[in-house]
């Protein structure tokens, strides 16, 4: 699986050229990243990691195949967004099919560049946001929570979990927090998600600075650090011109520009990465000859769970998965070495994968 992540922003604040950045990067990978458009506003693009190139070269994989990270352009936030100005209600369900949101932040000052609002405040335009998708969750609530009293009277014991977890989406919404400050237990996990709350989803904020301030970010997006981490929120710093700019050259023109701008890496990379970090992410790797793949869980899976990422038919008749930890596969130059220096483990259906695991599953049919 890899994940959707919704971009959010004010007019002119730089979503489109960032998003747009996006597609181009991924129509010019080469052919083992290809890039697609489900839609005209969702980008499916390949998630950067050195750890599969490695693997493949020594196994000598005929392919790599990266795992995938969905990029949604949530068209139609303006300031009264959940009363339906702009695309209203399409937005809002645009953005519930996403697994976090990312609010693009204006964080650079332009004359030529109008802000909806007539300034450049981050921390403000993030506060517009939060608002729009906290008044729509209380409508949401309000409706249901009239739509289900019937079945609440009657006993019915889902009925009764959700009113109460409804009610406590919207003391918390009234008392003017997102839903995701809400303290649930693990026996409530899997019905509040089904809530679908549009502020329980985990929120990056992505500061978009000028050329200038893309290695050490600036003033606007040191606001926005503060006010993330202050919600418990992430923050990254990128300049959407510059991906703009890096998205049209070759991939060795685009390592000369980094270097000339002080960059370690693309702005998009610290994205995704910051992404994966987010929803509490990781990647395991299975590597042969024919192909070199990365897969995405969630951390803490278990082996079964993690062979049924690849086919519901390995989880459901899993034996066992025979397992190399990556930093082992490398140091000793594959699976048959590392095989041989007691480095491949067999482990059962209690096994929890780590980051980077190569494994192989064993399984009925």
């Amino acid at each position: 699986m890899g994940f959707r992540m919704g971009i959010v922003g004010l007019p002119n604040v730089g979503k489109s050229t960032l998003f747009n950045a996006l597609t181009r990067t991924a129509a010019a990978q080469a052919a083992n990243f290809p890039f697609c458009t489900i839609e005209p506003n969702v980008g499916d693009v390949a998630v950067p990691d050195v750890r599969l190139d490695k693997l493949a070269a020594i196994a000598s994989s005929q392919n790599i195949i990266p795992a995938r990270m969905t990029f949604v352009d949530i068209a139609g936030l303006v300031k009264g967004a959940s009363q339906g100005e702009g695309l209203g209600n399409q937005f809002l369900a645009n953005i519930r099919e996403t697994d976090a949101i990312a609010h693009v932040l204006r964080c650079f000052e332009d004359g030529d560049v109008t802000h909806v609002e007539g300034r450049v405040d981050p921390v403000a335009d993030a506060d517009v946001i939060e608002t729009e998708l906290m008044l729509a969750d209380l409508e949401s609530l309000e409706k249901r929570l009239a739509g289900i009293v019937r079945k609440v009277r009657g006993g019915d014991k889902e009925a009764v979990q959700q009113e109460r977890l409804m009610k406590m989406a919207v003391a918390a919404l009234e008392d003017g927090k997102p839903a995701r400050t809400v303290g649930v237990d693990e026996d409530d996990a899997k019905a509040w998600k089904m809530l679908q709350l549009l502020t329980a989803k985990p929120v990056l904020y992505v500061c978009n600075v000028d050329e200038g301030s893309s290695a050490t970010g600036n003033e606007f997006s040191a606001k926005v650090a503060e006010m993330a981490a202050a919600q418990g929120n992430a923050h990254v710093v990128i300049s959407a011109q510059i991906e703009e700019e890096i998205s049209q050259l070759s991939d060795e023109d685009a390592t000369m520009f980094l270097e000339e701008m002080g960059l370690e890496e693309a702005g998009l990379d610290r994205l995704i990465r910051a992404g994966y970090e987010l929803l509490a992410l990781q990647t395991y790797f299975t590597v042969g000859p024919k192909e070199a793949r990365a897969w995405t869980i969630k951390e803490g899976t278990g082996a079964p769970q993690a062979a049924g990422v690849i086919h519901g038919d390995f989880e459901r008749g899993f034996i066992r998965a025979e397992t190399i930890a990556y930093d082992d596969f490398i140091a000793l130059g594959g699976e048959a070495a590392a095989k041989e220096a007691g480095k491949m483990r067999a482990e059962g259906k209690g096994y929890t994968v780590k980051d980077g695991d190569v494994l192989h599953f064993l399984f009925n049919t």
